[in-house]
């Protein structure tokens, strides 16, 4: 991307930078672009393109802006019934800490409230605008009086909203209003006909304080400790600024000082605040670079990393269902059965493990892990039930106040006993992406057994001498079946990644020659004339939004479409799930894009990601079902990293799923397993190069998809040492820090890269006219 700024600036066109036809830049600075050469204006003219714009007053949570820094979050829409805009206030670290009224009641995550923003005149308009460059919210407020100039902030790295507010004349009167909400779980609300547990009541109200010029909403808890909303209007000219800060503590009660620290510290001029904020949201941008000519679809990925972003960090919480942008909803909890997989994938190909909350999370609760198997059962294992809390709790499981792991051949509580090792394959997926040993060491490998170990003590050989499991439950079908294709793939997937941890740990682990024995004996997956079944003799016959039956396809590869002798079972497997209309949601859509790209069918995977936009997407690009879920728009990111490269199996497969209409794509680097760094550049619909970056100095196999005789060369022009694999792969040797180019002999790329030209215009997200 380096020499591409001018033709960042203006989003669409290709870059205008060349070089001698043959030549390699011989290491010059910046050249491919540093994340620092395309410059501050070529990275906010891209990015401008992507922008939410806001023509009509958003009336809902899932059509107005949003903003957050992983751990306080705020959307902003139209108050109902009022004449006012309403800011929520929401923290992903305030819950309730009542666990013998499970997690969905006793450990829910908590409303704050909401500020009201109440002009003097009535609002007639808006023109608002998500700067995503910067991840502010500037705009104007048009009323009867006068107008509202606005701008909004929650800084990357201070758990603050600031909003600044400039009113004409008519408007000076303008008032901010706090409205603190009653302190109980969201999933109490009437509309979703889960009456809670006998006994359990909503914590009390709030009281409102004051403490010299600043406000605060102190709410207690009925289990000790408190949340506090402290707030401070300042005032300089005709300029106001709201600053809020949000606390929390458990047991003790001493949330107080630290949000009014906060709020103080906070208090100052909003362009000093948002300096060190601008500074970590344009190294975070810069960290890869995608281009694709749907322009839409373009922008809709860009929002997701900046929704990621928002969202998670890797000192945060793990993102609960709604994400820190709590609205009324029945799932106020961190659900570990599809959510939390599904939420973190896009950060492993978009470069930014910083965000992956996972691993720490996993790593540092652990003994609850074992501590909620039921007694007999916790030997040596873990497992993690449906659902949880920040810190892995669930508390009380009666099946609507929370889900237990269960017992695989009990019916009761449901054996729902797959989710941890399933979790487990996003943090060997942040192993991988990095070669960082100390998560496979210190996380992986240890979590992994425990959760293998569970699945040994039920393990049973059968009449034809495989091993079987008793019955457990397919997330989220609804019935009860031995040999779970969910649980078999897990099992089968677990056995396999332990024995190679522990090779590449150089751990004589005595539980070795066991995992052999099941890979070498486990259960067949059930299958019938319509694909893979639920398990054994419960067939996949109705409607159902979950793949969980095909994770063996999907993300696990362990069927994939590489081996021709499956390629009939994976095609009619997938149809046969995916046609069955009337249960299927969001995600069930991501699912089969995923899939599709793995057969190499990118039309096909275009056409499923068009049918969520279409069908499911909100106008700020939220989702929802029953309630505000995170999950569904973040894994579109996902389907379409595995339309451009893959790297399952060892091989770093380049554009293997490109729709039709994608003629041309750049990219910079994109993470891979093996910590490599892929940037490549598409054009007239072949592949004209790629640049592959070890970071670990594992070995590098590629598939380029480049036909012809290869130049495959170090960035001094030198020949690299390499050789073509009899599939007609590429091997290529690489130290850690080495770099190669590849690209058709005859060729003379430039080997610059810049946005690719739109195949047309699109209105950008939001609520644009």
């Amino acid at each position: 991307m380096a020499g591409a700024g001018a033709a960042m600036a203006v989003p669409g066109t290709a870059s205008a930078v060349t070089r001698p036809p043959g030549t390699l830049p011989g290491g010059e600075a910046g050249w491919l672009g540093s994340a620092g050469d395309l410059g501050d204006r070529g990275w906010a003219g891209f990015l401008a393109g992507a922008d939410l714009r806001w023509r009509r007053l958003p009336q809902a949570w899932d059509e107005g802006p949003f903003l957050g820094n992983g751990f306080l979050g705020t959307g902003v829409y139209a108050e109902p019934g009022a004449n006012a805009i309403r800011f929520t206030v929401q923290h992903t670290q305030v819950q309730d800490h009542r666990p013998e009224f499970g997690s969905l009641f006793g450990l829910a995550r908590l409303p704050i409230g909401y500020f009201t923003l109440e002009p003097a005149g009535t609002i007639t308009g808006v023109d608002w605008r998500l700067d995503l460059w910067n991840a502010e919210l500037t705009g104007t407020i048009v009323t009867t009086a006068g107008s509202l100039a606005l701008r909004a902030v929650v800084p990357s790295e201070r758990s603050v909203l600031a909003v600044e507010v400039r009113p004409t004349e008519g408007e000076r009167k303008f008032r901010w209003v706090f409205h603190p909400a009653e302190a109980v779980s969201p999933r109490t609300a009437p509309q979703f006909h889960k009456p809670p547990p006998a006994g359990y009541t909503a914590n009390p109200p709030a009281s409102l304080e004051t403490s010299g010029p600043d406000r605060l909403a102190v709410q207690p808890l009925l289990a000790g400790g408190e949340h506090v909303t402290a707030w401070r209007e300042v005032t300089a000219g005709t300029r106001r600024t709201l600053y809020t800060a949000v606390a929390w503590s458990h047991p003790r009660r001493t949330a107080a000082p630290e949000a009014l620290r906060t709020v103080r510290a906070a208090a100052r001029p909003l362009d000093w605040l948002v300096a060190d904020h601008r500074s970590w949201w344009h190294r975070y941008y810069r960290q890869s670079f995608l281009s694709i000519p749907d322009t839409r679809l373009q922008s809709f990925y860009w929002i997701q990393l900046y929704k990621v972003a928002s969202a998670t960090r890797k000192d945060a919480p793990v993102m609960a269902t709604t994400g820190p942008w709590l609205e009324p909803t029945p799932w106020p909890a961190v659900w570990w059965n599809l959510n939390v997989q599904l939420e973190y994938w896009l950060i492993h190909g978009s470069n930014h493990l910083e965000l992956d909350a996972v691993t720490p999370t996993l790593g540092r609760y652990r003994q609850r892990l074992r501590d909620q198997l039921a007694e007999a059962h916790r030997a040596d294992s873990y497992g993690i039930p449906r659902t949880t809390d920040m810190t892995l709790l669930n508390g009380t499981s009666d099946g609507n106040s929370g889900y237990a792991v269960g017992i695989p051949g009990q019916e009761t509580p449901t054996p729902e006993v797959g989710n941890l090792a399933f979790a487990l394959n996003n943090v060997w997926l942040s192993y991988r992406h990095t070669m960082d040993e100390a998560i496979l060491r210190d996380v992986l490998f240890p979590l992994l057994r425990g959760a293998i170990n569970y699945y040994l003590q039920f393990l049973a050989p059968g009449p034809d001498g495989r091993l079987h499991l008793p019955k457990t439950f397919s997330p989220e079908y609804g019935e009860l079946a031995p040999d779970c294709n969910y649980d078999l793939a897990l099992i089968r997937w677990g056995c396999t990644t332990l024995l190679d941890s522990a090779r590449l740990l150089r751990i004589d682990d005595p539980l070795a020659p066991k995992w052999r024995t099941v890979l070498a004996s486990l259960a067949p997956y059930p299958v019938d004339e319509n694909g893979y079944m639920i398990g054994a003799g419960v067939p996949f016959a109705k409607s159902h939004r979950h793949y969980s039956h095909l994770l063996q396809v999907y993300p696990l590869y362990q069927v994939n479409w590489e081996q021709p002798e499956h390629r009939a079972l994976i095609e009619k497997s997938l149809a046969h799930w995916i046609g069955f209309e009337g249960a299927l949601e969001g995600y069930s859509f991501t699912g089969a894009a995923s899939i599709s790209a793995q057969m190499l069918r990118g039309n096909d995977s275009a056409d499923y990601l068009g049918q969520l936009l279409a069908r499911f997407v909100r106008p700020n690009t939220m989702y929802k079902e029953s309630g505000p879920v995170i999950e569904t728009p973040l894994s579109a990111a996902q389907s379409m990293h595995d339309m451009l490269c893959q790297s399952w199996g060892g091989v770093v497969r380049l554009f293997p799923a490109v729709p039709s209409s994608w003629p041309d794509i750049a990219m910079r680097d994109f993470r891979a397993q093996g910590a490599f760094l892929i940037s490549a550049s598409r054009q007239g619909g072949r592949t004209r190069w790629l640049r592959v970056r070890s970071e670990a100095g594992a070995p590098c196999v590629l598939r380029p998809g480049i036909d012809g005789e290869l130049t495959v060369r170090d960035a001094r022009g030198r020949e690299r040492d390499w050789r073509r694999q009899a599939n007609g792969d590429v091997e290529v040797r690489l130290g850690r820090g080495e770099e190669a180019f590849v690209y058709w002999k005859g060729d003379r790329p430039d080997f610059e890269l810049g946005p690719v030209d739109s195949a047309g215009p699109a209105e950008p997200w939001g609520l644009p006219v």
